[in-house]
């Protein structure tokens, strides 16, 4: 089965030094094809505050906080002092300002955007910046999802005393730790993109929940909202291909490399959808083209890993779900499989330590809640082999 890649942000930003001319949107919709959203898509939601988070910010805690340590530092403390409102980093769904405060969970879009909302709320001045670290990469059954960050900036508020070189006046807040940011390069982005980029994610999530029509009026909202986030143009061309429509795919696909021609993800998207539409010539120009600009496919030694494991090839299962890890230490299902691998090798010490790397390292409370529990099977089957 095909693996398409469509770029979330937080769950994507394709990061440009430059913003590149906006595509041409106009003929890349077609509406008839799709039923209405089973859902309200609109701008209006994004960042509006619920009557909860008026009334939090109402409270006497609260209140005590914003007086006491300035409105900027007051709400920094409000939002995510542990005793205080309990918000936890979650990947799995992508929220607006008042589902995140109400879930109190989020993934770093959400929580950008929630932290946007209060601010406009106490009128701080924002600014968002996109953090151009590596593109870090996930997958959901046949889909693949690249990742990026992005974070917020908070000034003083509006008429308070700031010199330009005052560093003191900003406080940016960024939901991933230091060490992994430290010495990045940034890029100011726009709330249209930040708007964009939240479009974007519901429409990767709602395909890979198998809802196409949703899926597509997220993305058609994305593109309306920011006309330069190219990658809502590549999510579209997905839908497009999974509903059945190769020549609206291969449109959006190829306007997007227009723009960036050396867009990897785009390149192996569009390469199956030229096969489909017979266009086998150009589909291996650019199949060859993509192998210059990238010689190992994201998932490919993990692909190759799941091939082993299914053989009961160990040994060579264990061996590539190491390179994986090699590119991306941190990835809970990297780290899952190869604790796997050296558990059917009886390797336990090993298997325990992947799978607690896994457990750690998950961003869902689903993913999180699966390796514990397998960890903890593990842990009490083999007690006396663990005991040192």
């Amino acid at each position: 089965m095909k693996n398409w890649v469509v770029l979330p942000f937080c769950i994507l930003l394709a990061a440009c030094a430059s913003a590149p001319p906006a595509p041409r949107a106009d003929n890349l919709f077609s509406d008839q094809l799709f039923a209405p959203a089973s859902e309200r898509i609109s701008v209006d939601d994004v960042f509006a505050l619920s009557p909860a988070m008026q009334q939090y910010l109402s409270s006497g805690e609260i209140s005590y906080q914003l007086h006491a340590k300035g409105v900027q530092q007051g709400l920094f403390d409000a939002l995510y002092n542990k005793t205080l409102l309990k918000l936890d980093y979650n990947a799995e769904h992508t929220r607006n300002a008042a589902q995140t405060f109400a879930m109190r969970s989020g993934n770093c879009l959400s929580l950008v955007i929630m932290t946007a909302a209060f601010a406009k709320e106490l009128g701080l001045p924002i600014e968002y910046q996109a953090v151009l670290i590596d593109q870090s990469w996930t997958r959901n059954d046949d889909i693949y999802f690249a990742s990026g960050h992005v974070n917020i900036t908070l000034g003083k508020k509006l008429g308070a005393i700031r010199t330009r070189f005052d560093q003191a006046s900003l406080l940016t807040i960024d939901f991933l730790p230091p060490e992994e940011i430290s010495g990045q390069n940034r890029q100011d982005i726009s709330e249209k993109t930040i708007v964009a980029m939240y479009m974007n994610n519901r429409a990767a999530e709602a395909l890979a929940q198998h809802q196409q029509n949703d899926a597509y009026w997220w993305a058609r909202e994305a593109i309306r909202q920011d006309p330069r986030f190219l990658a809502s143009y590549n999510t579209l061309g997905v839908i497009y291909r999974r509903h059945g429509n190769p020549q609206l795919a291969e449109r959006a696909f190829t306007q997007v490399l227009d723009s960036e021609p050396d867009n990897t993800v785009v390149m192996f998207n569009l390469i199956d959808v030229l096969n489909d539409l017979g266009q086998t010539a150009r589909a291996r120009a650019l199949g060859a083209r993509l192998v210059q600009l990238q010689p190992v496919a994201p998932f490919q030694a993990f692909n190759l890993g799941m091939a082993a494991m299914r053989a009961g090839d160990y040994k060579t299962a264990k061996l590539q779900f190491t390179k994986e890890i090699a590119r991306d230490p941190y990835y809970h299902e990297f780290q899952y499989w190869l604790g796997i691998a050296c558990l059917r090798l009886g390797e336990i010490d090993q298997a325990v330590q992947h799978l607690s790397i896994a457990m750690e390292s998950s961003t869902t409370r689903s993913d999180h809640d699966l390796y514990a529990a397998k960890l903890d099977r593990l842990k009490s089957y083999h007690a006396p082999l663990l005991v040192h």
